[in-house]
C-alpha cells in the first residue's frame, strides 16, 4: 500500500491496523493450539489414572467373575453347556473352567498396566478439547478407538500366558480329548475347542471388560475431582 498521498498519522494507523490484523489470528491460533494442548496432556494423565485404577481393580482374586458386568464366559456352545461343564467338574475333567479364565484373565489385567500406559503416552490427542467435552467417557472412547487394535495384540500373549497359569488350557485339552467319546462329553462333539479360539474369546472379553472398568474411572474421576487430584481436574476442565 502506497502512502505518499495520505498524511502521515493516517499512514502510520492504517498500518498498525493492518498488522494487528495479521498478528491478532495468528495469536489466537496459537493460544487454541496451546489449549488444545494442555487439555491433551490432562487427558493423558486422567486416563492414565483411570487405567491404572481400572486394572488394579480387575487384577484383585476373583474380580472379574465377581462382576457380572465383565464376567467372562465360555466361547460359543460352551456357553449354553452349563450342565454339561457342571458334570465335568464333578468328574474331575475340568475345575470349574468358567472360573478358570476368569481368574486368567485378572492375571492379564495384572500384567497390562504398562501396556495401557504406553498406549496413553502415545496417543497424540490432537483434538484434546473435544475430547475433555466429548462426555463422561470421552477418554476412554477415544483411546478404545484410536489403540484398541494395538492393546488388544499386546493383550493376547498376556492372557494365553495366563490360561496356561491357572490351568484353563490344559482343561480345554481334556474336553476335546472327551469329545466324540460316547460318554457325557460326546455332547461336545463338533464343538471348536481350540486354544487359538479360547484365547481369542477371553482377551476380547477381557478387553472389554476393562475400557468398562477405565470408562467408570475417567467418569468417577470427572465427577469427583479430589479422587484424580484437583489440579489435574482443573486443567482437563480448563478452570
Amino acid at each position: 500500500m502506497a502512502f505518499r498521498n495520505i498524511p502521515l498519522a493516517l499512514a502510520l494507523a492504517v498500518s498498525a491496523v493492518t498488522a494487528g490484523a495479521i498478528i491478532a489470528p495468528t495469536a489466537a491460533v496459537a493460544q487454541k493450539a496451546k489449549a488444545g494442548k494442555a487439555a491433551g496432556g490432562s487427558m493423558k494423565g486422567l486416563l492414565g489414572n483411570a487405567s491404572d485404577s481400572a486394572l488394579d481393580q480387575l487384577s484383585r482374586p476373583g474380580a472379574f467373575y465377581a462382576d457380572q458386568a465383565v464376567r467372562i464366559l465360555l466361547p460359543g456352545p460352551l456357553q449354553k453347556a452349563t450342565k454339561l461343564m457342571k458334570l465335568t467338574d464333578k468328574a474331575g475333567l475340568t475345575n470349574n473352567l468358567t472360573r478358570s479364565i476368569n481368574d486368567a484373565a485378572g492375571l492379564a489385567a495384572q500384567e497390562a498396566k504398562p501396556v495401557f500406559r504406553s498406549a496413553i503416552d502415545s496417543m497424540t490427542l490432537t483434538d484434546g478439547v473435544g475430547i475433555v467435552t466429548g462426555g463422561d467417557t470421552g477418554g476412554t472412547q477415544y483411546l478404545r478407538r484410536t489403540s484398541g487394535d494395538v492393546l488388544r495384540q499386546k493383550m493376547r500373549p498376556l492372557v494365553s500366558d495366563a490360561l496356561g497359569k491357572t490351568g484353563a488350557l490344559k482343561q480345554l485339552d481334556s474336553l476335546g480329548r472327551g469329545s466324540g467319546t460316547g460318554s457325557m462329553l460326546g455332547a461336545l462333539a463338533g464343538v471348536d475347542l481350540s486354544r487359538d479360539g479360547l484365547i481369542d474369546s477371553v482377551t476380547d472379553q477381557a478387553m472389554s471388560g476393562i475400557f468398562t472398568y477405565i470408562g467408570r474411572e475417567e467418569s468417577n474421576f470427572r465427577k469427583n475431582p479430589l479422587k484424580a487430584g484437583q489440579k489435574l481436574l482443573d486443567a482437563v476442565t480448563g478452570k
